[in-house]
């Protein structure tokens, strides 16, 4: 069974997307078989890897909804060993649709289930609420990764985002954890992001990355060109900080297999 992770944040504009596709790249780099769910109805994941959303393909919104397969849905990108399930603005609708279903929290964890897929990894984008679609993306994963923007005000939503985690760990999955929570945006000239990390670190301990996720214009641009940024520039200082965060993720995942 492949690992599930959940990249998830109730504020937008964090650093979820970017993330989310710059680690599963740099996985697939390390030899990783990996596979992203874009669960988000603006489907970022799905542009910035290139991927036409008007073309006719199925996405996370049929497979939540149980109209198709997983492996129907696959969407291969040029990078080896990494694959996309697509977004679709109909998974705004999701929300509604989900309300008549039978134990809804669970449809994307049973559509994962039903097939036996050859990943290591899979990682969910989710949307920037804690909608019915995310607590689906929690329900579904074996842990949390939560990318932070350096700012005052997203020290107020990681609060609401633990409790709502430890919420659904008491009633709907008791192994789901925090993986760890990534310092995005980070300016270290700026004193509030000093603050900030101060902040943090001294809450979340080990909890929070040692890599942290510069301010950098060449991720801000890679999405345009429907590339991570590792493909767009390897060798800027966002390109280099994922591939550090990727190998300190894989560190906690090998000493979480140890134990």
């Amino acid at each position: 069974m492949p690992r599930i992770l959940a990249i998830a944040n109730r504020k937008g504009g964090v650093g979820k997307t970017t993330t989310t596709i710059n680690v599963a790249t740099a996985m697939a780099a390390a030899g990783k078989k990996v596979m992203v769910i874009d669960l988000d109805p603006q489907g970022n994941a799905s542009t910035s890897m290139g991927i036409n959303k008007k073309g006719a393909m199925k996405s996370s919104y049929e497979v939540l909804l149980g109209e198709c397969r997983l492996t129907d849905a696959i969407v291969w990108t040029e990078i080896p060993g990494f694959s996309i399930i697509p977004s679709s603005a109909d998974l705004a609708a999701a929300e509604i649709e989900l309300v008549n279903i039978s134990k809804r929290e669970f449809a994307l964890k049973n559509a994962l289930s039903k097939e036996a897929v050859n990943y290591d990894y899979i990682l969910i984008d989710c949307p920037p609420s804690l909608s019915l679609v995310t607590i689906n993306a929690l329900v579904a994963a074996d842990a949390v990764i939560v990318p932070l923007q350096c700012e005052f005000l997203a020290l107020e939503g990681i609060s609401d985002l633990i409790r709502n985690i430890n919420i659904i760990k008491k009633n709907f999955n008791p192994k789901l954890s925090l993986h760890g929570v990534v310092l995005t945006m980070y300016d270290k000239r700026n004193n509030l992001t000093q603050m900030v990390e101060d902040d943090v670190r001294s809450f979340f301990g080990k909890k929070v990355y040692d890599t942290v996720i510069p301010r950098n214009v060449k991720i801000s641009e890679a999405p345009s060109h429907g590339k991570p940024v590792l493909l767009y520039d390897f060798k800027c200082s966002g390109s280099q900080a994922y591939i550090g965060l990727t190998k300190e993720l894989l560190k906690r995942e090998r000493e979480l297999i140890a134990c």
